[in-house]
């Protein structure tokens, strides 16, 4: 069954959403990330991807406070991301409740330092974060495209021993168009043993249910949810609808 992420993008401390990374386009959902995610939680979600948007505009982690006050007042298992640029910043994002980190720009650009955290922290604490856009990976925030091709990257990277790929399809992040499926059902083909965590795009249940049938392991949204294409009470009902599938394919 595929793992349902919500993610709170913070900027100034308020819960926002963007289009396709576009920060002139940012509408305020609300102003305590730290009630949205009560909320979340409250109807059964356990996976949080909070990401700083101050941060990884500035190139240092911003918004650390909030994913403190996260974390001290929920129990969700919570990826942090935005800004994390250095050892320091790194540590910052685990002192303050993170118990993973998605990583993109430092993997594109300084890859030593990314595989050096790799081998300290472990796979399962960094999440190597690949945001494309017409095939090619884009770093700072989305500000800036790279010349790596999506697919190669992943090989190099896979090999190196990453397992967690969080891909975000730029074009299709906000749209509310659907999300790219195809694209993401080509990485699990060519890489079945990753966790995949399909971003961007998804505008309704009926994406999430594609996603599922497809075999990607996780999925991460926010404004279709921000702006009422469903609720959470239905996203809790899907989600048991399919723990039961599950269950009877097991039996």
């Amino acid at each position: 069954m595929i793992e349902l992420i919500p993610a709170i993008d913070i900027i100034d401390g308020k819960c926002v959403r963007l289009t396709k990374g576009d920060y002139s386009t940012r509408v305020v959902y609300n102003e305590d990330p730290v009630e949205v995610a009560k909320e979340l939680e409250a109807y059964g979600i356990r996976r949080l991807h909070v990401v700083d948007l101050d941060g990884a505009k500035s190139k240092h982690v911003v918004n650390y406070r909030v994913l403190e006050q996260i974390a001290g007042r929920t129990s969700l298992i919570i990826d942090f991301g935005g800004g994390i640029k250095s050892d320091s910043d790194l540590v910052i994002a685990f002192e303050n409740g993170a118990q993973m980190v998605t990583v993109g720009s430092i993997a594109a650009l300084q890859p030593e330092l990314f595989l050096g955290w790799l081998r300290k922290f472990g796979s399962d604490k960094m999440i190597l974060g690949a945001d494309v856009k017409e095939g090619k990976i884009s770093v700072n925030g989305w500000l800036e495209e790279s010349r790596q091709e999506l697919f190669p990257y992943l090989e190099e990277y896979v090999e190196k021993g990453v397992n967690r790929v969080l891909c975000t399809d730029i074009s299709r992040d906000g749209m509310l168009q659907g999300p790219a499926v195809e694209l993401y059902e080509e990485i699990m083909h060519r890489h079945p043993d990753m966790h995949l965590i399909a971003s961007g795009g998804v505008s309704s249940l009926e994406d999430i249910r594609r996603l599922n049938r497809a075999g990607i392991p996780a999925v991460v949204f926010g404004k279709a949810l921000y702006e009422g294409r469903f609720t959470l009470k239905e996203l809790n009902a899907l989600a048991e609808e399919m723990a039961s599938e599950v269950a009877l394919t097991d039996i």
